[in-house]
């Protein structure tokens, strides 16, 4: 049996980051979100994915909405937000785009539709 999930080299970095990364969730409600991680943390761990350590994951309801499976960075990211009860409760509320680029700013902000279907709703509702 070959288990679908079988890296995590990543998940103890990305826990590490946990707190910041569901404040980073939190505030974009409001606006985008960025905070630059250490780039040497990730270079030390040494799996140097083939495109480099830079991804883009949209997650909703726990799950990614796009393909990571290429990215072992991206894919513990989700792993390690799925064990968060604030960022499952986070995710079931809207879409969350997290995305780091090469320079190691993580990027997180809260796709506009699905709010857009929230206040729509709301408007529709109170009529």
């Amino acid at each position: 049996m070959i288990m679908y999930y079988e890296s995590n080299h990543y998940a103890s970095l990305w826990n590490k980051y946990r707190p910041v990364i569901l404040q980073l969730m939190m505030a974009a409600g409001n606006d985008p979100q960025q905070y630059k991680l250490s780039a040497h943390e990730f270079k030390a761990i040494g799996q140097r994915e083939k495109s480099g350590f830079s991804f883009l994951l949209e997650a909703s309801g726990g799950k990614a909405l796009n393909n990571i499976k290429g990215s072992n960075v991206a894919r513990d990211l989700l792993h390690v937000l799925q064990q968060s009860q604030k960022a499952s409760q986070l995710m079931k509320e809207g879409v969350y785009e997290l995305k780091m680029d090469k320079q190691f700013v993580l990027h997180v902000s809260k796709k506009v539709e699905a709010l857009k279907e929230v206040i729509e709703e709301v408007a529709t509702s109170a009529e």
